[in-house]
């Protein structure tokens, strides 16, 4: 399986989520500059955190008009898996991949600590080796995770069973306590903690190296089935 990180001026997680596809699963995986905007050839496409442009107007919102986001809505058109994580995140929802915004934590600080979160869907591509309810600790950091939607929205999250991570102890404001969504389609995930900061137990917890793992065996056995 061969990953695409993008990096956006600003990205500050790039190389851990590289870390985690190159040296933890041993997949092949590149560092994309968001100026180059071929992404045919991979398999799944990773938005890592960070303040993309230096989260100038909001933030996301300039990295969501360049030029390599059309690809990456190609890509996810295509059923392909894409995931964002904090800015990664904030970026998918300025770009409409993701319904929702977000808004300053609400105690206005940044924040940046380990979180224990609940896995509220295990049947989605990216979580299918964990259990349904596990209790996971991953890093959050950001100033503006406090996720929003209107009531319908959430009404829509909740029929369709989008919320894939919720908050033990909801840190941030974020509406129904949710840490995490995916589209409709199923193959598009965003969320506020860092899955890819948790994948050794000497940084805490090694709770992110299933999310990975749930990614590249959903994509094996689907190429598989296919062959």
């Amino acid at each position: 399986m061969k990953f695409a990180v993008i990096v956006f001026p600003g990205s500050n997680c790039d190389r851990d989520m590289y870390h985690a596809a190159k040296e933890i699963l041993k997949e092949d995986t590149d560092l994309v500059w968001y100026e180059n905007s071929n992404l045919e050839n991979y398999d799944a496409i990773l938005l890592p955190g960070g303040f993309s442009y230096g989260d100038y107007l909001r933030s996301g919102s300039v990295a969501a008009t360049s030029k390599i986001m059309q690809q990456i809505k190609d890509h996810a058109a295509k059923g392909k898996p894409v995931l964002g994580i904090c800015n990664g995140f904030q970026i998918l929802l300025e770009a409409g991949l993701l319904p929702g915004a977000m808004l300053r934590n609400k105690n206005l600080a940044f924040m940046c600590h380990q979180e224990e979160l609940q896995v509220a869907n295990n049947s989605t591509m990216f979580t299918t080796q964990y259990e349904a309810g596990e209790v996971v600790r991953y890093p959050i950091a950001h100033g503006e995770g406090n996720y929003f939607c209107d009531e319908s929205t959430l009404a829509d999250l909740q029929k369709n069973n989008q919320i894939v991570f919720t908050y033990k102890n909801n840190p941030n404001g974020s509406v129904a306590d949710i840490a995490g969504i995916i589209n409709k389609e199923g193959n598009v995930l965003g969320m506020m903690p860092h899955p890819e900061r948790a994948v050794e137990e000497l940084l805490g917890s090694a709770d992110g190296v299933k999310l990975f793992q749930s990614i590249v065996n959903n994509w094996r056995e689907t190429h598989v089935v296919n062959a």
